[in-house]
């Protein structure tokens, strides 16, 4: 048929994929999505009925890392598919079309799937100088987002761009870089931060809205809780030198090659939601902790603002140990200092019962 929008089931076919690949990728990509694995057969059948969503994605103030991401999601069958996955009818860094074709494709997809489409925004909307810092075909991007947010299923932000303002929005923000939620009324917005986002969450996301035809539950910030329901100091692994008080104290030093916790160089672990401990980065690969580098909190508002990012920050509360970095050390020290008289004088005292109750085998229970 002329409007017939195929499957993720007949796109994979197209490309060469078995089914046997269509399965692995279904139960891969439910995981990604934290979709419990009793749900599965709902993923395949999703996947291998409902069209893929027409989808417009617009960019603003960004540097395109979010785009970048997207297409490099780790399973073969994304990185195949990905792109006819969402049926991008609009987007001005891949598509082939330019000028006034490019306007005709991205009115047509409004208009045709009004209620229909899912609005993905990448990049901050600058509202300074009446947003002439941000121009696409002689409109702003204040009057671009507000149209094509208003008819849409669902909005998508990318990225801190879009989330908070990132690096244009820092201070003093020349260009009021504006974060998107601010221009999509009553449209529902799930908000994907990171400077980028984690592809394979960027996929599961998308996964989700297609799977089950809603959005999935979101945190009061508006970001999927499948991803940014835990700090990333929570499931970090060096998190038992966090809690033992092992830092590193300089990059190369003997802690840093030992592993220990990198709270001291500025990690912002702690005070960041993410799921870069867990889902990883480039194939489940690494994340910046593990490489050795402090993160550096791009997923949360004001992360640029918030001082150096290679100085810890010193008031950071809601640790399991109550306190801050400086002073866990030294509060370890201490502790350890009591437990290890505590344990001197427990085995004193044991060593003396002992002594006891030998004597008194051997005395028949009689002290002369």
């Amino acid at each position: 048929m002329k409007n017939h929008r195929p499957t993720i089931w007949e796109q994979a076919q197209e490309k060469g994929y078995s089914r046997r690949d269509f399965i692995k990728f279904c139960g891969w990509i439910a995981a990604a999505s934290g979709i419990a694995s009793s749900q599965l057969d709902q993923v395949v059948w999703a996947l291998e009925n409902n069209p893929r969503p027409p989808v417009i994605w617009l960019h603003f103030q960004e540097c395109t890392c979010c785009s970048e991401s997207f297409i490099k999601s780790s399973h073969p069958i994304v990185a195949d598919v990905v792109l006819d996955m969402v049926s991008l009818d609009y987007t001005e860094t891949l598509q082939a079309a330019s000028g006034h074709q490019a306007e005709a494709a991205l009115h047509k997809t409004m208009e045709e799937f009004k209620g229909k489409y899912i609005l993905m925004v990448e990049g901050s909307i600058p509202l300074a100088d009446n947003g002439i810092h941000c121009v696409i075909g002689g409109r702003t991007a204040k009057s671009i987002v507000e149209e094509a947010a208003k008819d849409a299923f669902a909005v998508v932000g990318w990225g801190n761009c879009a989330f908070a303002g990132c690096v244009q929005g820092s201070k003093p923000n020349p260009t009021q870089a504006t974060p998107v939620k601010k221009f999509v009324g009553s449209t529902p917005l799930i908000s994907v931060p990171g400077c980028p986002p984690i592809a394979d969450v960027m996929a599961g996301v998308v996964t989700h809205i297609l799977t089950f035809g809603k959005l999935p539950a979101l945190d009061a910030h508006g970001r999927p809780k499948a991803f940014y329901s835990r700090r990333i100091h929570d499931t970090c692994y060096r998190r038992p030198n966090f809690d033992a008080g092992l830092f590193v104290e300089s990059f190369d030093d003997e802690n840093a090659k030992k592993g220990y916790c990198l709270y001291k160089m500025g990690c912002r672990g702690p005070v960041t939601y993410n799921a870069c401990a867990v889902t990883k980065w480039n194939e489940g690969t690494s994340f910046p902790i593990q490489s050795g580098h402090g993160c550096i909190g791009c997923s949360e508002a004001g992360y640029f603002d918030n001082g150096s990012l290679y100085e810890h920050l010193k008031d950071t509360k809601g640790f399991a140990i109550e306190g801050t970095a400086d002073k866990i050390g030294a509060g370890l020290a201490v502790a350890t200092g009591v437990g290890v008289g505590a344990h001197l004088v427990a085995a004193n005292l044991t060593k003396r019962t002992e002594i006891k109750d030998r004597i008194e085998e051997h005395t028949g229970g009689h002290h002369g």
